[in-house]
């Protein structure tokens, strides 16, 4: 008998956990590659939100700001109605043809629809046109980012070594958070430097126009990485299905549901806390832009170093407590952080920093947790579809829902909606399956 051989890696160990495995070099590749990608894939996905204030001056017709703000917003939200399809074609895609097809597919049409809002003319220059226009890219931006979360998870997990599955996965929301900073640096950077006819005019384009040139930087990276073993030996062995999307709601209906579980308080908080919270402070409390995109860029640099470290707390003590802190925490804080909200700096940041740092919780786990419910022959589908369809419902709504319910008088009920969001998902948490140490096919 080889000892040796008997515990190496990748074995269970004499607790009967895996040991983790240091990453070799092309896993280290793999994840340089995969990360980067999305991270210039979802800049141009945030800088709409950065933005929506001007975009809606831009692209609707004056007059009422408030109208034309959620008239923005609406068409932020019509971009997620577009995840959901793009989770299944795309998702369904890559497991059929491959991860790095499936990557490539995605950032290429990001980075197109992008360039597409930086040139569409305002609604003075070319009327109901120009709204109708932002209208398609954002439905082709929606399409994409649906079938990206998949696709990506997939790779990033599939391309771990054993016992660091949650530290690749948080790669992949690095990378989102990535994004989400550097378009945030690019509307600090262009607010406080121009001139609001300037930014108006052309500084938000200009913004646009660089998110969409690091799409090609992603595009090419992806083009040079190698897809993944797993999905290899999956197509190899004759496993891949001819529908995916089928195979994923008739042979696992229950971990599909799961998943849409998992998702709903983390998309809702993410999207409130890390995208519009600067924007929602503008509205409520009247806080500078700037000053507000500042808060968001130094919390969003702690988020993301934090991000793989949270990750490697879930390799060793588990998925389930990890995402239970995340959801305790919101429904125990959502009321007096959101209450704290004001007019400087020092009265956003820490509402910004603590709803950040108990998003670490969820944005570190939620790749390898759903990743982690499905085989490799549905996977990328099985992560993307049910997580868009929550995403859409809970997440892209975010943003319009907070508005609508300042516009309406009732800002002081958003805790509620927070709070009853985390709840449902504390209980998703505290009754799945730990994960950690299940065998990765």
């Amino acid at each position: 008998m080889n000892l040796k051989s008997d515990l190496s890696p990748g074995s269970p160990a004499a607790g009967g956990a895996p040991a983790p495995q240091k990453l070799n070099a092309k896993q280290r590749k793999a994840i340089v590659a995969g990360t980067i990608g999305n991270t210039v894939e979802w800049v141009d996905w945030a800088l709409y939100s950065i933005f929506a204030k001007i975009i809606a001056d831009e692209f609707f017709p004056k007059g009422n700001g408030a109208v034309a703000l959620l008239s923005t917003l609406a068409v932020f939200a019509v971009g997620f109605v577009m995840r959901p399809v793009g989770a299944a074609v795309l998702g369904a895609y890559a497991d059929r043809h491959g991860r790095k097809k499936g990557m490539t597919l995605t950032v290429a049409l990001m980075a197109g629809a992008g360039f597409a809002i930086a040139v569409t003319p305002s609604y003075e220059q070319i009327g109901v046109l120009s709204p109708l226009l932002l209208l398609v890219a954002r439905l082709v931006q929606g399409f994409s980012a649906g079938g990206e979360f998949g696709s990506s998870s997939a790779f990033l997990v599939e391309s771990a070594a054993r016992g660091r599955r949650a530290f690749a996965g948080s790669w992949q929301q690095v990378s989102v958070a990535g994004g989400v900073l550097i378009a945030s640096l690019l509307g600090t950077l262009t607010t406080s430097a121009l001139s609001d006819e300037a930014l108006h005019s052309w500084g938000w384009r200009v913004a646009f126009v660089f998110g969409g040139l690091l799409g090609l930087v992603g595009l090419w990276l992806r083009v040079s990485v190698e897809d993944t073993e797993s999905f290899a030996r999956s197509r190899d062995s004759g496993r891949t299905r001819t529908n995916p999307v089928k195979a994923m709601f008739v042979e696992h209906p229950a971990a599909t549901l799961r998943v849409v579980g998992i998702t709903i308080a983390g998309t809702l908080t993410y999207y409130i806390w890390v995208n519009y919270l600067p924007t929602y402070a503008n509205l409520t409390t009247g806080i500078p832009l700037k000053t507000a995109l500042l808060s968001q860029t130094l919390c969003l640099v702690v988020f993301v170093i934090a991000l793989p470290f949270a990750g490697l707390l879930s390799d060793r003590i588990g998925r389930r407590p990890t995402m239970a802190a995340f959801a305790g925490g919101f429904v125990v804080l959502a009321w007096p952080l959101l209450h704290l909200l004001g007019d400087s700096f020092w009265s956003l940041f820490p509402v910004q920093l603590v709803g950040m740092l108990l998003i670490l919780g969820y944005s570190s786990n939620c790749a390898v947790i759903m990743a982690e419910q499905f085989p490799a022959e549905v996977r990328a589908t099985g992560i993307a579809l049910p997580y868009a369809l929550a995403v859409a419902v809970f997440g892209g709504t975010a943003p319009y829902v907070t508005t609508w319910m300042h516009e309406s008088g009732h800002s002081g009920l958003l805790w509620i909606y927070v709070s009853a969001a985390s709840l449902i998902s504390l209980v998703v948490y505290l009754t799945m399956p730990e994960t950690k140490d299940k065998d990765f096919k």
